[in-house]
């Protein structure tokens, strides 16, 4: 059974920095693609971030471009997301994901494996 634990979320303001974990367990970390979503109160789940298996391959969405980083440690069997110049509009709980294919994906439904969520309030 494949688990994923996200950590890291907190209140924080406008204009500061956090730092998220997703610890894993009970598969083959290595070999998946990670994503990291969010979701925001009265929203959709939305596409945030995406890494290959192998690191070489990441995505942003539009909205995160530049303040946000997504990186994986495959001896820790972890991903992060550092999120820096953190906005209001960036409140939500956010999820991490791991995909079988190994591809880094935006498409949700592309993702086998969630975690919980962490949540994340940006105060103005």
């Amino acid at each position: 059974q494949v688990q994923l634990v996200e950590s890291g979320g907190g209140l924080v303001q406008a204009g500061g920095s956090l730092r998220l974990s997703c610890a894993t367990s009970g598969g083959t970390f290595s070999s998946y693609a990670m994503g990291w979503f969010r979701q925001a109160p009265g929203k959709e789940r939305e596409f945030v971030a995406t890494i290959s298996y192998g690191g070489s391959i990441i995505e942003y969405a539009d909205s995160v471009k530049g303040r946000f980083t997504i990186s994986r440690d495959n001896a820790k069997n972890a991903v992060y997301l550092q999120m820096n110049s953190l906005k209001p509009e960036d409140t939500a709980v956010y999820y991490c994901a791991a995909a079988n294919w190994g591809i880094a994906t935006m498409q949700p439904y592309n993702y086998d494996y969630w975690g919980q969520g962490t949540r994340v309030t940006v105060s103005s």
